[in-house]
């Protein structure tokens, strides 16, 4: 079994500073500033097809978050260093992508921009899309030394969006 880096938690040998980007991240999609002087406020057709498309985007990604918490079960931690005794989990929405609750994060964020129809908002929602991607290799690379069994799950099943990335 893998010992956790030699640092303190505070300087985030767990991963620690990742899940408080990634809450800042998350805050700044849903309570940032929706216009910026010289940004445009929307700059695709906007009407009910906007609001139903988010709204879809919205509650898939709220769904896919729940699926992996509830997946995960006991093994659920808040940091991207996997849990003591944790089991390596390819089933249910990890069949459909390795980081089902980033995936979800990242739908409900982009649903949220596109329901508000802010292109603001669609700019944080792209900020967390490239965080999300560094933090699940950060993540990956404590996953592959946890279980032998993680490359081959790689090459299998996407990372961040279905049948695409």
């Amino acid at each position: 079994m893998t010992n956790v880096p030699s640092q303190h938690r505070w300087q985030g040998a767990r991963g620690e500073w990742l899940v408080v980007v990634q809450v800042l991240l998350c805050g700044l999609v849903m309570f940032g500033p929706r216009q910026a002087y010289g940004y445009p406020v929307w700059p695709f057709p906007s009407g009910g097809a906007s609001l139903a498309v988010g709204g879809l985007l919205m509650v898939a990604g709220s769904a896919l978050f729940l699926a992996g918490v509830l997946r995960q079960g006991r093994g659920l931690t808040a940091l991207p260093y996997p849990r003591s005794g944790a089991t390596l989990i390819q089933s249910g929405p990890y069949a459909l992508v390795r980081h089902p609750m980033y995936s979800g994060l990242l739908a409900a964020g982009f649903g949220w921009a596109v329901f508000v129809q802010s292109g603001l908002t669609l700019a944080y929602a792209a900020a967390l899309f490239a965080f999300l991607d560094r933090k699940s290799r950060r993540e990956e690379g404590w996953l592959l030394e946890r279980f032998p069994a993680y490359r081959e799950y790689q090459q299998r099943v996407r990372r961040l969006v279905p049948f695409f990335y």
